[in-house]
């Protein structure tokens, strides 16, 4: 990562970019993954897919590896082969948080704590499905890359804290505004992107 920040700090300087100018390209290009993470997940079970391909981008873009829409297209196919799993298994834990709210809602008796249990259980799935996402290559099993994200979302809590906050921000746009929570997906794979390499130099 030193390498690819002294290339960046390279190529800057002979372009003669600024750091706020680098600082917002790499901004408005999160926003315009979050376009292409959220289109490439209109098939319902390939989120984890595109969110791996998104992350991978933006991976290349912070290294000034050019790449773009073809690149991840390329990458979003070789990652719904075997995350497209990962995504029906996401819709069944939320499938099961969904009966555990009816629960809450139907009065039934300890139903606050299942509901509480659950929807817990679920920001915790999610954050550990970003994490697996942010550090996806080809070459990678989704399996593998799950259980080592679950580790490092228990113990690196900091980190964790850190993607629900994106969450939130991601929720709060779609409270607002439906539209505004489509570019900020990419800002949110960013996160956990930052939250990997931080975690990885620790």
């Amino acid at each position: 990562m030193a390498q690819a920040r002294m290339k960046a700090r390279t190529a800057r300087t002979a372009r003669g970019e600024s750091v706020f100018a680098e600082r917002f390209g790499v901004f408005a290009e999160c926003l315009l993954t979050g376009v292409w993470i959220a289109v490439a997940s209109l098939g319902v079970v390939t989120g984890p897919a595109a969110c791996a391909a998104g992350a991978r981008h933006l991976r290349r873009r912070i290294a000034h590896e050019g790449g773009g829409w073809r690149e991840f297209v390329a990458d979003f196919r070789v990652a719904v082969r075997g995350g497209w799993a990962v995504g029906l298994a996401a819709w069944a834990v939320a499938a099961a948080v969904w009966v555990d709210v009816q629960a809450v809602r139907a009065g039934i008796p300890g139903g606050p704590l299942v509901g509480a249990v659950g929807l817990f259980a679920l920001i915790g799935a999610v954050v550990a499905l970003l994490r697996a996402a942010a550090s996806w290559t080809p070459d990678a099993g989704w399996w593998a890359l799950l259980a080592g994200a679950g580790r490092r979302t228990v113990l690196d809590p900091a980190g964790s804290f850190l993607i629900v906050g994106g969450l939130a921000v991601v929720a709060a746009s779609a409270w607002f505004s439906a539209p505004l929570a489509v570019p900020v997906l990419g800002a949110v794979v960013a996160a956990a992107v930052a939250v990997e390499e931080r975690y990885r130099h620790r």
